[in-house]
């Protein structure tokens, strides 16, 4: 089972986003060396909590502190962008650290109504337009041919590999029409995840990219040494779950809290087991049983994890934990 890593750059309480990128930075080195397969970062906006809003700047500042590792958005969030601006963007990425570069693409605003006002201006958009652009934006990779008038310079050629992300059937019909691989979000959001993977597998089509469908699933692990200390962890996240559901809002990532989920009422409790469906939390036993059930259930190809824990070192320690329950997956 190949893992990789989704890292959001979280910015805890009474910190800053400075230290959230060279956090991640030094996460990717950290991944690269336990063997994992890949690193993404997400797009954000408006988000105290988060600092990779401008995540082409954060994925150059990783790759360049890296050697092996992919590194990769997931995801851009394209409709806030020009498919031209985000080809060139990833070609220079992809110019500067060849074949080590992935481009996840979603067509959520990654961010409220009103941030995305900002960025978009107008949010009457077409619900043909996404497919559009992915469409557009991969002929920016393809090699160069006379007479293109509009070229993306660097990226031309370099064929990027562009992944399809979602959380509902929508992402899943198009990655399968276009033959790309398919990222689900199942980490935040896996309601449609069993009937979107069954749907893409069904309907693909073999394009130049791939061959056979290929699923990527989002997944939380909160692995510690002792079960009670990955649930202490795991309280981290909970937070800004409860916060997201009842106030709209996240804030910066909060410090655990012992005994925090016991003290919940019953509606916040079934909520976080609702949306963290699809997350491993205790010791590596606990986390290899858990994520085999998973894995056995869903088929996957590959598991992109992601771990909001506020202690550095400690987040650092689960994925050395997941690593080793990896190697016998």
């Amino acid at each position: 089972m190949k893992l990789s890593v989704l890292d959001l750059a979280p910015i805890v309480q009474g910190g800053d986003a400075g230290t959230a990128l060279r956090n991640a930075r030094d996460l990717a080195q950290h991944a690269e060396a336990l063997g994992f397969e890949r690193f993404w970062m997400a797009e954000h906006h408006s988000m105290p909590g988060i600092a990779s809003a401008a995540t082409a700047v954060a994925l150059g500042f990783v790759a360049e502190g890296t050697r092996e590792i992919r590194v990769g958005a997931g995801g851009i969030m394209l409709p806030n962008h020009s498919p031209l601006q985000v080809a060139e963007q990833f070609g220079t990425l992809a110019a500067l650290y060849p074949g080590r570069i992935d481009l996840g693409l979603g067509r959520a605003p990654g961010t409220d109504r009103a941030a995305a006002m900002a960025m978009r201006r107008n949010l009457n958009a077409d619900v043909d337009q996404f497919p559009r652009d992915v469409v557009e934006l991969m002929d920016y990779f393809a090699p160069p041919e006379p007479g293109r008038r509009v070229r993306a310079i660097p990226g031309e050629g370099l064929k990027v590999p562009v992944w399809i992300l979602g959380s509902s059937l929508f992402g899943a019909q198009l990655a399968a029409a276009l033959g790309l691989p398919y990222a689900f979000a199942s980490h935040f959001a896996p309601q449609q995840m069993m009937e979107a993977v069954a749907l893409y597998r069904e309907r693909f089509r073999p394009s130049i990219h791939l061959d056979a469908p290929y699923v990527m699933l989002g997944y939380n692990v909160f692995a510690a040494d002792s079960d009670a200390e990955a649930e202490f962890l795991a309280t981290s996240m909970q937070q800004t779950f409860v916060a997201l559901r009842t106030t709209g809002e996240a804030g910066e990532l909060q410090p655990p809290k012992r005994g925090y989920l016991d003290a919940l009422p019953p509606r916040a409790q079934a909520i976080l087991e609702h949306v963290l469906s699809c997350t491993a939390v205790g010791s590596p036993e606990r986390v290899r049983e858990t994520m085999r059930a998973f894995i056995d259930e869903t088929k996957a190809d590959e598991l992109i994890v992601t771990s909001s824990i506020f202690d550095h070192s400690a987040r650092r320690r689960s994925y050395e934990l997941l690593a080793e329950v990896g190697a016998t997956l």
